[in-house]
């Protein structure tokens, strides 16, 4: 196998790891023998999952089992962003198709597609809801029949507490940093340069850290099409991938420099608009699904918020803790599921009774097949 610096490292790291399984892993047939770096990680990475007898293993060699499939989701994140530096649009569309299943496609376009037709104004003019959904942070007021899907895709910002602090007292301050950053057309070094002037500003105004994490997830949703949304438990392999030098998470200056200038150089970036309509919906969101490139297991969609809050159980009677929501917030929500052509008149007659239960914490869903059963 042809390895780059950083293949050569992991698989070093990796024969270190498969040598106390050694017995383990040579008992496990296999019919492939792959001969470039990602589909042999792929095919050892499959063996550790899926076909090794942990029955025949002893306790102390679970440890280096673990190890070594971290390795290896490493060494395939990181061979994906090797042959994304050079490859041509068809090559990467492929590659984010292929992702497809594993990591959520259908459910991370309908986010994105959610964003874009927010139409905002600003973060100000927004529902809490919303206001969440841009940002990244997943709630239970966030009812599966309007929001379907994950808020949390490419990144979240559930952790960064001053940052939240901070918008929820002056949302229209982040609007004055995000609007600097043309919503169409070329976005050159000098915009983002005064993004992020502005959001450092804002953040140590109120002695917060300005961090990459949650200024890159407002970039991206902004301009997906422009900018990947950072974390700190990828950031390596991304690095490792493109050949750059290891990125802080207070590396403003880097991201521009290092991550955002080496994307804009790559064959798929610079690529024509497809007229294709289900390929121009990937190029209008070609950098931030740079993301699905992280290799992920065959469980990842599952374990998505949406789908938590979709098939959560409802709780018995008396130990229910309803999130309430505002006003505002459930009369929106209830005109959005109230607008599809489908909803009967007689449910669009108990308009202001939904927005009560609504606002009281009910799902939407539930209330309006409660009163179905009712009238229908």
């Amino acid at each position: 196998m042809s390895l780059s610096a950083s293949e050569t490292a992991i698989y070093q790291k990796i024969l270190l790891e498969v040598a106390p399984l050694s017995l383990n892993l040579m008992a496990v047939k296999v019919t492939d023998h792959p001969e470039e770096f990602n589909g042999w990680c792929l095919q050892l990475l499959d063996v550790c999952l899926n076909k090794i007898n942990r029955d025949l293993m002893d306790e102390p060699q679970f440890k280096p089992l673990k190890k070594l499939t971290q390795l290896l989701s490493s060494g395939v994140s990181i061979s994906r962003f090797k042959m994304a530096k050079v490859s041509p649009w068809e090559l990467y569309q492929e590659m984010l198709v292929n992702q497809a299943d594993n990591q959520a496609m259908a459910e991370r376009l309908r986010l994105l597609n959610y964003i874009a037709n927010l139409n905002i104004t600003g973060l100000a003019d927004l529902i809490l809801e919303d206001r969440m959904a841009f940002v990244g942070k997943h709630g239970s007021s966030h009812d599966p029949m309007v929001y379907d899907f994950d808020v949390q895709w490419f990144g979240n910002t559930k952790t960064a507490k001053g940052f939240h602090q901070i918008l929820s007292v002056n949302p229209a301050a982040f609007d004055g940093a995000i609007n600097l950053i043309p919503s169409s057309g070329e976005v050159t070094k000098q915009d983002y340069d005064a993004f992020v002037e502005k959001f450092v500003e804002i953040m140590t105004s109120a002695d917060e850290k300005a961090t990459l994490p949650v200024a890159t997830r407002l970039l991206a949703m902004r301009r997906p099409d422009q900018f990947l949304a950072i974390t700190s438990a990828k950031v390596d392999e991304l690095c490792q991938g493109i050949a750059i030098p290891k990125l802080k998470m207070n590396g403003f200056a880097n991201y521009w420099n290092d991550v955002i200038s080496n994307i804009r150089t790559m064959k798929w970036f610079n690529s024509e608009e497809p007229s294709d309509e289900q390929a121009l919906v990937l190029w209008r969101n070609r950098v931030v699904l740079l993301d699905m490139l992280f290799w992920a297991d065959d469980q990842q969609a599952l374990k998505s918020n949406y789908l938590q809050l979709l098939n959560k159980p409802a709780k018995k009677a008396g130990r229910a803790t309803n999130v309430r929501r505002s006003k505002e917030s459930a009369t929106e929500l209830v005109d959005r599921v109230l607008s599809f052509g489908e909803t009967p008149d007689f449910i669009k007659d108990q308009r202001s009774s939904i927005i009560s239960q609504v606002e009281a914490g009910k799902k939407i869903e539930d209330v309006i097949n409660l009163l179905t059963k009712i009238f229908g």
